[in-house]
């Protein structure tokens, strides 16, 4: 099995790849053609509108960087066209730059990756303290309307170059908008991966992830948005630091209490390079800033494998807020870790229950475009 230490390599491998492939000086096409480190979405040139700006990391778009990029796209209705490469930064979009859309001008999400390496126990460099979980983030994202194509978000710290860290949550990207949609793309990380949040308590966050892949160990898709995880790959990592199970959990979810729906897993995979049954599903997050907070999940048509533990897949973050108690439920599972062996530990809905818990009901009057 892979080691942490050899997933870094593995995470910077296709940008790299495909990097080497947009910045090659010859012609590479056997027609006589250059490749187009853009693809098909236009150049400086050449934009696709007037509000369209390209970054390229060796000097041919407008920006070499992304947060230059988002500091320049003032105003609603941006789009960030992203040449193949490793965006080695933090990234912090405003609220106000609603409507905004990043596009990875690859066709394959490995070839545009935006990593760093901070994580809740990293020391701020000016000396006040710690990141914390939020400021780990590589990449944070508050405004409504956000979307991303065939994106890498990544954040590559690891817990065996830190032995000494105790604060080892370290968050890919952290969603806050409303209407925040994502599309093919990836978030790579260990603990705290994804991070689908809302701006406040009384804020609904709308959030769609559509045919994208996400692994961690700990807790790696968590939050209080109301999210559709919808034909997406969910992986569990192997933990070299831990001999006995649990390794971890998928999800954790902190929906407030007043919110009807928190996160909804349909039509999706669960996969693990950890022994069989070493992770648990998920478990709820109630957090000392919403000690409230009732977490909301449910795990629809999808398929759950044996890494997954089928006798007691739902388990407590805290013994003050029992799983119980949560509003967790699956419907219509399969695979070895959907198997119910001890029906008390797997609440399911009925037919008519299922037909309530759907994306159409989850987003409203919002259609994601795909």
């Amino acid at each position: 099995m892979p080691s942490h230490l050899s997933r870094r390599n593995v995470l910077l491998a296709g940008a790299a790849a495909g990097s080497a492939l947009a910045l090659s000086a010859a012609p590479a096409h056997a027609h006589g053609r250059p490749r187009r480190p853009f693809g098909r979405y236009g150049s400086p040139s050449a934009r696709l509108t007037s509000t369209t700006l390209y970054v390229h990391p060796r000097g041919a778009g407008d920006f070499t960087g992304l947060q230059a990029a988002v500091d320049a796209a003032t105003g609603t209705g941006r789009t960030l066209v992203i040449a193949p490469g490793v965006y080695r930064e933090t990234v912090s979009v405003p609220a106000d730059r609603t409507g905004m859309t990043w596009i990875g001008a690859s066709e394959d999400p490995r070839d545009v990756v935006v990593v760093f390496d901070n994580a809740a126990g990293t020391p701020k460099p000016d000396g006040s303290g710690t990141y914390g979980t939020s400021g780990s983030a590589t990449t944070t994202l508050r405004p409504d309307g956000f979307t991303a194509r065939r994106i890498t978000f990544a954040n590559d710290w690891l817990r065996a170059d830190h032995p000494g860290v105790s604060g080892t949550q370290a968050v890919a990207v952290k969603v806050m908008g409303d209407r925040s949609a994502f599309f093919d793309c990836r978030f790579l990380g260990h603990q705290d991966t994804l991070y689908a949040d809302s701006a406040s308590l009384d804020t609904l966050a709308r959030q769609y992830f559509a045919r994208c892949y996400a692994e961690g160990d700990v807790d790696f898709v968590f939050g209080r948005a109301t999210a559709v995880f919808e034909d997406c790959d969910f992986r569990t990592l192997i933990r070299p630091d831990l001999t006995s199970a649990p390794f971890g959990f998928v999800f954790a979810p902190s929906t407030a209490v007043a919110n009807p729906r928190g996160f909804l897993v349909t039509r999706s995979r669960i996969s693990s390079e950890a022994p069989d049954g070493f992770y648990k599903l998920a478990r709820p997050w109630v957090p000392s800033s919403d000690p409230t907070a009732r977490p909301m999940l449910t795990v629809r048509d999808t398929h759950l494998g044996p890494g997954i533990d089928a006798v007691a897949p739902w388990t407590n973050m805290a013994s003050g807020h029992p799983w119980q108690d949560q509003r967790f439920a699956e419907y219509r599972n399969t695979g070895p870790g959907a198997v119910i062996t001890v029906p008390a530990n797997r609440p399911q809905l009925t037919p008519a229950q299922a037909a309530a818990h759907t994306r159409q009901a989850w987003l409203g009057d919002w259609r994601p475009q795909a």
